[in-house]
């Protein structure tokens, strides 16, 4: 599976000033395209670091502040911190989670959701990126697509606020990939 090597810049600036701020060990969940980037080597642009979770409780609120979209750090690096709380993910997304640059900092805890549960993440906005990151996400690991059906049915779907339309999204999204992999292009 692709990996990090150490991490690129603004971002270990950035984070290493965040790792700052910190005062005891914190764990960072992240989805997005940095993850997609910094872990599955995917060669896109991304100026934010989506973060679902950020435990203990008690460091959420200064990190947050001071790697917030017009803030100090923003300013300085060009790149910020999203909180993206609403984001809907499988449900025990957090068995499966991975350090992202084990050793790295001293009290933040980068962690990246495995493979399955980010390309999920990105199944109810769906957009062009999501479908470009999901797309890649399949080519660089190739993604079992029925782990991906079973974890969505067993999951995601009872979260979702339109299952019918995710369900659509997810058979499209598969046979996306599936004409991707036999090198078919898809008709536009």
């Amino acid at each position: 599976m692709p990996g990090p090597k150490q991490v690129p810049e603004p971002w270990h600036s950035f984070l290493t000033e965040l790792d700052q701020r910190a005062t005891i060990e914190t764990r960072m969940d992240c989805i997005g395209g940095f993850v997609v980037t910094a872990l599955y080597g995917f060669s896109r642009e991304t100026s934010d670091l989506d973060v679902l979770l950020i435990t203990p409780r008690e460091q959420s609120a200064p990190l947050l502040e001071l790697g917030a979209h017009g803030g100090n750090l923003h300013k300085k690096y060009k790149v910020y911190l999203n909180y993206a709380g609403v984001a809907k993910v499988p449900e025990d997304y957090e068995d499966r989670l991975r350090e992202m640059f084990a050793g790295e900092f001293q009290h933040l805890r980068i962690c990246a959701l495995d493979p399955y549960d980010l390309a999920l993440s990105k199944l109810e906005r769906n957009i062009q990126r999501d479908r470009d990151d999901v797309k890649h996400l399949a080519r660089s690991i190739s993604l079992n697509l029925e782990i991906l059906k079973q974890r969505y049915e067993k999951e995601l779907r009872w979260q979702l606020g339109n299952p019918e339309r995710e369900d659509l999204t997810l058979r499209l999204w598969i046979e996306m990939i599936e004409e991707d992999r036999s090198g078919i292009a898809a008709p536009r």
